[in-house]
Parts: C-alpha cells; sequence; structure tokens
C-alpha cells in the first residue's frame, strides 16, 4: 500500500489531536529514554525532519537552534503549543521531507523520530536529510522497523498492509539499510524491544 505526500498529510491532520495518546505507549515501553539519549548528542543549528507533534522538544540540549518542519499542519500546532509550554524558541515550517528548502549542507544536526516508515518514498527523503547535513557533523535518527526476531518480524508482515492503511505506517521497513542505501555513514547504532526499535547516529559521506 503506497500513499502520496498530500494523502499521508491529510491522514496526520485527522490524527493530530489523538497521536500523543497513542504514542504514548511506546514512550512507556522505553521510546522516551531513547529520545532523551539520541538527543542529547544534537548542537548547534537543528534541522528536525517531520516533528510531528514536538515530542523530542523537551530533549534538545540548551543553545540549539531549531527549526521544526512537518507535512502535516495540525500536527505543527500540536508542535507549536508544547514549544510554547517549554519557552523554546523554534521556527516551525511546513514542508515535504522528500524536497527539503533548505541549501545543501545547512545544519549542523538532523533530526527525525519515527518517521521513515510514513515516508512515501524513504531513500529520497533519507537523501535529502544527508544532503542538507554538513559533512561530518550529525544526523541523528530514532526509527522503528522490521524486528530481527524472524517470528516477529513475520508477523509484522503478515499485518503490514492493514497497519499502514490506518496510519500510512510501514512498520516492516529495513532503516539500517535504507540509512546506508541514501549515503549515510553509520557511526554507532542500537536495537531494544526485540529489535524493532533503532537509534542511529550517522553522518553524510558514504558511498
Amino acid at each position: 500500500m503506497h500513499f502520496t505526500s498530500r494523502e499521508i498529510s491529510e491522514k496526520y491532520d485527522r490524527f493530530a489531536r489523538w497521536y500523543d495518546l497513542v504514542e504514548g505507549i511506546p514512550d512507556v515501553l522505553g521510546v522516551r529514554k531513547l529520545r532523551r539519549q539520541l538527543l542529547r548528542q544534537a548542537s548547534g543549528n537543528v534541522l528536525e525532519v517531520a516533528v510531528g507533534t514536538g515530542k523530542n522538544l523537551p530533549y534538545y540540549p540548551p543553545g540549539c537552534r531549531i527549526i521544526a518542519m512537518d507535512v502535516s499542519r495540525e500536527m505543527l500546532n500540536v508542535a507549536r503549543k508544547r514549544a510554547a509550554e517549554l519557552s523554546m524558541d523554534v521556527s516551525f515550517l511546513l514542508a515535504d521531507a522528500q524536497a527539503l528548502p533548505f541549501p545543501d549542507h545547512s545544519f549542523d544536526t538532523v533530526v527525525s523520530s519515527l518517521s521513515t516508515c510514513t515516508f512515501p518514498e524513504p531513500l529520497i527523503a533519507l537523501q535529502e536529510i544527508a544532503r542538507v547535513c554538513r559533512t561530518d557533523r550529525r544526523v541523528l535518527l530514532l526509527e522503528h522497523g522490521r524486528s530481527n526476531r524472524e517470528w516477529l518480524g513475520r508477523w509484522q508482515d503478515r499485518r503490514e498492509d492493514s497497519f499502514a492503511k490506518q496510519r500510512g505506517c510501514h512498520w516492516n521497513r529495513e532503516p539500517l539499510e535504507l540509512v546506508r542505501k541514501a549515503g549515510l555513514k553509520i557511526n554507532n547504532s542500537r536495537r531494544v524491544f526485540f529489535g524493532v526499535f533503532h537509534t542511529i547516529d550517522a553522518e553524510p559521506g558514504a558511498v
């Protein structure tokens, strides 16, 4: 099942008010801790791609200058409220990850979380992320994908179409493989919760 960026935008516009409630389950399972550990590595000029409702915002170190973008206007509205509650100065932008409106090498850190599963063309989105990140700087990804426990991976495969229809989320993609194909060098990665969730510290420049 394949969705366009516009269809994903419309789906998440409708889902925005419920997103944090549904995503509370992964948070309890440890995703909140993964966000905290990964985001402490961010610095300088930061682009967060597919910011969603802004669940990463509390975990950025002081001094980060953040531009946060998403394809869903309603998700951005929730993220703006969260930034205001945190007294954070964040610039928000409605934009598509597959065509980032920035010159090459614009950012010291590019962040994306739980989003590669929803990009209509994930390889293009990750190539765009690599393009706008400065050489030898950081791309920080928190993703979920197909479990490396084969019994669980097969279960995800069987239910992929029905899950994608509901959420626009293809939960059996392979984040590490996509990151490498996008031309990013993986410096460090970790898999947790039966191999489903990934934290990935990468940089541009790999072939």
